[in-house]
């Protein structure tokens, strides 16, 4: 089959579209036909080792030329590795004693598994720690395949997994509720329009910051108000003014954010794309009962939730853009310059 291999932490030379064995599934894994598959910045980040402990700067910033032996999720990333986070597919073959009744299933992959059971935080995600969806063909275990009734294309639900999973995550550790006023930094990027959708659907007021360009689609998404970046968010909305902040832009408006929470607020993340290394002042914190929250492990329900917000018609799609998978440079390049809104996805030659 035909594949996109990421030899090692570095730039786009990094990303060899070459052909490679199929994969066989083994005892309780299934062989999916790969119908779409989402680009998201983590699939950038571990090409550049952002993770690592050395790397201060934000996404956007980092070196292609700089080599991080500890760039991955969780250590180092086990190069050569097919990435790919988010898996729309087709079942074609599954392994020794399975359920041949799933072959012909359209579905999506679960991003973020657990390496045990839910009793465990400890996970291992497609395409950062394994081969994934960047194929014609991925293997994957039979239990993380949800199949989906919707009359979304396949490059739509290609959309879903990793920014709608990671969204509401968030929001579910957060424990959101109705008419809590919800703060959304970033809020064009697939993450922040996921977000958007999925607080909309619980009944939050939600109040987001993005680029002038893109003011008006994500009102159209459902935000009650847009800041724009220029903007001084505590003199638009004032100190205290929102019950949760849920930010994966950090950098140096990370101080700002707790300013605006109310006291007993919640500050949820799981990235950092203005700069991991923030200012906190701890008074902000403590004084006001702060609860800051990170959130990498998907909780149980995550995921079949998800499924069923798409099968009720709750949310939408937003698709920015499709590319042949051997144009995934083009594709990179044009994700990295932030002009899109939602997500850019893959199509493997079939």
């Amino acid at each position: 089959m035909m594949a996109v291999v990421t030899t090692g932490t570095g730039g786009y030379e990094r990303l060899d579209y070459r052909e490679v064995a199929m994969p066989e599934p083994e005892p309780g894994e299934v062989l999916l036909q790969v119908l779409a598959a989402g680009i998201n910045n983590t699939d950038i980040n571990t090409r550049l080792g952002w993770y690592s402990s050395d790397v201060k700067s934000g996404t956007q910033e980092s070196r292609e030329d700089a080599e991080h032996a500890d760039g991955g999720w969780s250590g180092a990333t086990p190069f050569p590795l097919i990435q790919g986070t988010d898996c729309c597919g087709r079942v074609v073959a599954v392994g020794d004693g399975g359920d041949e009744t799933l072959i012909g299933t359209r579905g999506l992959v679960r991003s973020c598994m657990r390496e045990r059971d839910f009793s465990s935080m400890d996970t291992v995600w497609l395409g950062s720690n394994f081969d994934g969806a960047f194929a014609q063909y991925v293997k994957v275990p039979a239990g993380e395949v949800f199949a989906v009734e919707s009359d979304w294309s396949d490059a739509e639900l290609a959309t879903l997994p990793c920014a709608y999973g990671t969204a509401e995550n968030m929001i579910h550790r957060a424990g959101v509720t109705a008419r809590e006023r919800v703060l959304v930094p970033g809020a064009s990027g697939g993450v922040g329009s996921a977000l958007i959708q999925l607080l909309k659907r619980r009944g939050a007021e939600v109040v987001a910051i993005t680029s002038a360009a893109k003011r008006e689609m994500v009102l159209e998404i459902g935000a009650d108000q847009v800041l724009c970046r220029e903007d001084d968010p505590v003199a638009a909305i004032g100190e205290n003014s929102v019950d949760v902040v849920i930010d994966n832009v950090a950098g140096p408006g990370f101080g700002t954010m707790l300013k605006l929470l109310r006291r007993g607020g919640r500050y949820a993340s799981s990235g950092a794309i203005a700069g991991p290394v923030v200012e906190l002042d701890m008074r902000d914190l403590y004084l006001k009962d702060i609860t800051l929250i990170g959130c990498t492990a998907w909780g149980e329900p995550i995921f079949g939730n998800l499924i069923s917000y798409v099968e009720k018609g709750e949310i939408r799609p937003l698709l920015a853009a499709t590319y042949p998978l051997d144009q995934i440079v083009e594709a990179q390049k044009v994700f990295q310059e932030k002009h899109h809104a939602g997500k850019i996805v893959l199509i493997p030659a079939s």
